[in-house]
């Protein structure tokens, strides 16, 4: 795994960039320049960050129950969990460049382990939940069609992917976590005429003996983007959960406005995405003559044969379509209007990172390729940090109801 010290460190201080450049007494362009590994800081600075992330590593941490975080990306769903007191023990990310990101947003003295089908339970530590966003090319649109034009299996039967499920299902047999929470794309319910998913609720009620409730959650509730998953939750007891405590905005009320770059001097200049003066948007992220002309084209001929496909071009009071992993090849599911007469651009990572619900000091390590992938793979963080508030008073409810049994036991030997 890459490893940048100085971002690994920045994560560990708890600043932001801004306060960073102040504590070290230089420019917010050398702190980004150092952050994005496109220079090397001196001795002295890392030693001053050395010092302040131990003074916070220090600070006593107020925790309410542990929980593990598999097929972990960027930390997305880690960070609903960490806003409600939770603490990670254990991380599992076989992609390097999410590791990379993942390390410089999470101060662990930890590793992060890779494929977590080399791993056996004995070596995960014990936990109050699970977390995972299994991977879900098998089962997403997308991902059993391009498998359906490769002539390879998808679902279940993808020996890559779709099996990972069954690692999930291995450590809660092992471990036995109070609750877990599951993510995966809307398409999982319906995949393979509704069997794939059969065998997931039967696995997690019948076979592991979990309470299970499912449902699918628009991100449009949180963020000016249509984005679907389905957050699937389970409790090793009875517990009174409903989804109807989700405390979800009504739809419609955020626009793109909300996270693109103002271009008006009001927002500090962050390369590579925006640039002096005014914090314009780089030019690099500004379609080519040839490249617009191409999906131009691409969208007229699929128009004329009936066909759905085409760009989405949008604008500050649209909502966009839903990010996906290839907005790095063509940008062409979100393309951003500039007007009359000029080439549409791309969102920059930035702004990717926004429409995802990721705050501005989420530090964005890898190149502009890797962080599409990263941020279209992502989970949207609102979402599942407002499933993460509902799920805890349960979750505490079930570590006290084990504690006060494990003390009845205890009084009952001693007697």
């Amino acid at each position: 795994m890459l490893d940048n010290e100085f971002s690994r460190l920045l994560a560990q201080t708890g600043l932001t960039v801004n306060e960073a450049a102040e504590a070290l007494g230089c420019s917010l362009r050398q702190i980004y320049r150092w952050d994005h590994g496109s220079s090397v800081p001196r001795e002295t600075v890392l030693r001053m960050l050395r010092s302040l992330a131990e003074n916070r590593l220090s600070q006593k941490v107020s925790t309410q129950f542990t929980f593990i975080d598999l097929f972990a990306g960027i930390g997305g769903l880690r960070r609903g969990f960490d806003a409600v007191g939770g603490r990670c023990v254990f991380t599992s990310e076989w992609n390097k460049f999410s590791q990379q990101t993942y390390v410089a947003n999470f101060p662990d003295n930890r590793s992060i382990e890779g494929d977590i089908t080399q791993v056996e339970t004995t070596n995960i530590p014990d936990h109050d939940v699970l977390v995972a966003g299994f991977p879900c090319q098998p089962f997403s649109i997308a991902g059993v069609s391009k498998k359906n034009s490769l002539g390879r299996s998808h679902g279940f039967a993808c020996e890559a992917q779709g099996t990972l499920f069954f690692d999930v299902a291995r450590i809660l047999k092992d471990k036995k976590p109070a609750a877990f929470l599951l993510e995966n794309v809307k398409n999982l319910q319906s995949h393979d005429h509704g069997r794939t998913f059969e065998v997931i609720l039967r696995t997690l009620r019948d076979e592991l003996g979990y309470r299970v409730w499912h449902r699918v959650i628009d991100a449009k509730h949180c963020l000016p983007q249509h984005r679907e998953r389905i957050a699937i939750v389970g409790f090793r007891e009875d517990v009174p959960f409903s989804w109807d405590d989700l405390l979800l905005p009504e739809k419609g009320l955020f626009r793109l406005r909300d996270i693109l770059h103002p271009e008006d001097g009001s927002e500090s200049v962050e390369e590579p995405y925006t640039i002096a003066p005014g914090g314009m948007v780089n030019p690099k992220y500004v379609l080519t003559d040839k490249l617009w002309a191409y999906l131009k084209n691409y969208a007229s001929k699929h128009k004329a044969a009936g066909n759905g496909f085409g760009f989405g071009l949008v604008g500050p009071d649209d909502v966009t379509r839903t990010l996906s992993a290839r907005y790095y090849k063509d940008g062409s599911e979100i393309l951003i209007d500039r007007g009359a007469d000029r080439n549409p651009r791309r969102l920059t990572p930035r702004e990717c990172a926004r429409l995802m619900g990721y705050p501005d000091d989420f530090r964005i390590p890898v190149s502009d390729t890797q962080a599409y992938k990263q941020f279209g793979n992502s989970v949207a963080v609102p979402v599942f940090a407002e499933v993460a508030r509902v799920m805890l008073p349960h979750i505490l409810a079930l570590l006290q109801k084990e504690k006060s049994s494990q003390a009845t036991d205890v009084i009952a030997e001693v007697i």
